[in-house]
């Protein structure tokens, strides 16, 4: 099989990491990659928003699956032109990935699934802003309604801090704060039948000890140990099946991965967002204990054929993430320093632990910084213990000038 996968970050990198394993992908293509994806996939320069441009691709390379990584181009309607064009892809629909790229839809489709969510009101003015901040109180939960990069949340005590990133958005989702801790789980689906992966929990705070700005993701790991057995099958039940049941209802049926994040209140699970693609860096995690290629399974999402497929089988690894991080990210990050000791990842720790690569590019044959999350270094082990000592003990071989880690990746898990 001839696989396209659209995007350069450490998803795709994961994504591709996963489809050269896998013996039924003949050759393996990426648009526009990045400087580690070159190293398992031909590279090929591509507006990945620009549909016309990725089907085109698509089809001079006489692909037979085409997997959009990130959510812009979903947003964007590039599944759409590829499929216009007569390849299968992996990826929703423009219409059904408004799932993420705007809360107030995925509100109001939760609404009409009866999926548990936190109470929350669409604003528009900065009346309306007001009233919901003050209808729900500190801790304030602010988002905008748009895609916004995994920066579009605060949650703050500040109420002034709140009500500006609110006025600074537009349209904005105002809620209440769910507590418990957070959970993300991703399934794949065709429109009808829907397949979950393994459960795994990120870390959004820049800093240790979930201090610090809100960013895309500052790690993850996986399994939950302290999570129940029987949470898949009820998230399963109650958030996953009856969404992609109502979308369908709609006429606006979702193929492609469903992302659930989740809060395990004091009042049972509430959908904090969905997102319409595998999420970063819990992908890097959940694809490291995945045991059956995935390639097959892309493409029964793609061609309505999930419910044929075998059940999901999966390794009884632990797996953990840490993402190295740019000077100043997730502000405006410095780029354009070399990364080093990579090679010596290579060598010494494969194949437990290995770099997933991000904001990286190729600049006279060295690898050099080239946005805020640079790479990712995964592990796994025979428990979370083991994993996180390795992915740390790999992540100390790498040297980017002024570049920030979190200490704390699955630490509190690992010690029970």
């Amino acid at each position: 099989m001839k696989v396209l996968v659209i995007g350069g970050g450490a998803r795709e990198h994961a994504l591709c990491r996963s489809l050269s394993l896998d013996p039924d992908v003949t050759a393996l293509h990426c648009a526009p990659g990045n400087a580690g994806i070159a190293e398992v996939a031909e590279l090929h320069p591509v507006d990945a928003l620009d549909g016309t441009a990725v089907a085109r691709l698509a089809t001079e390379l006489a692909a037979e699956l085409v997997v959009v990584g990130p959510e812009a181009p979903l947003v964007a309607g590039v599944a759409d032109a590829v499929r216009d064009a007569g390849v299968p892809c992996f990826g929703p629909s423009r219409e059904a990935a408004e799932l993420e790229g705007s809360k107030a839809f995925a509100k109001d489709v939760m609404a009409a699934a009866n999926v548990p969510t936190a109470r929350s009101y669409v604003c528009t003015t900065p009346q309306q802003i007001d009233d919901a901040l003050d209808a729900f109180g500190p801790p304030y939960v602010v988002k905008d309604d748009g895609l916004a990069a995994g920066k579009g949340v605060v949650v703050t005590e500040d109420r002034a801090a709140a009500r500006e990133h609110a006025l600074a958005c537009g349209r904005v989702v105002v809620e209440e704060f769910l507590d418990g801790p957070e959970v993300s789980l991703f399934a794949i689906t065709d429109g009808e039948t829907v397949l979950p992966l393994q459960p795994a929990q990120d870390f959004k705070r820049a800093l240790d000890n979930d201090e610090g700005p809100n960013t895309g993701g500052m790690g993850a790991y996986s399994p939950l140990p302290w999570a129940d057995p029987k949470l898949v099958a009820e998230v399963l039940d109650t958030v996953l099946q009856p969404t992609v049941d109502e979308l369908r209802r709609r006429g606006t049926p979702f193929a492609g991965l469903l992302y659930a994040g989740l809060a395990i209140t004091g009042r049972g699970v509430r959908v904090i967002e969905f997102n319409a693609r595998f999420g970063d860096p819990e992908t890097q995690v959940v694809l490291a204990r995945l045991k059956t290629p995935l390639a097959a399974v892309l493409l029964g999402a793609a061609n309505g054929t999930l419910a044929d497929l075998p059940p999901l089988a999966w390794r009884d690894d632990a797996a953990v993430t840490v993402v190295v991080a740019s000077h100043n990210y997730p502000g405006t990050p410095r780029t354009g320093d070399p990364v080093e000791g990579l090679d010596e990842i290579a060598a010494q720790d494969a194949p437990e632990a290995y770099v997933l690569h991000a904001g990286t590019r190729l600049d006279s044959g060295r690898v050099v910084s080239s946005g805020g999350r640079v790479l990712s270094v995964t592990a796994t082990g025979q428990d979370l213990k083991q994993a996180r000592e390795r992915a740390y003990t790999a992540l100390g071989r790498v040297r980017l000038a002024d570049s920030q880690h979190r200490t704390d990746i699955a630490r509190a898990a690992a010690e029970g």
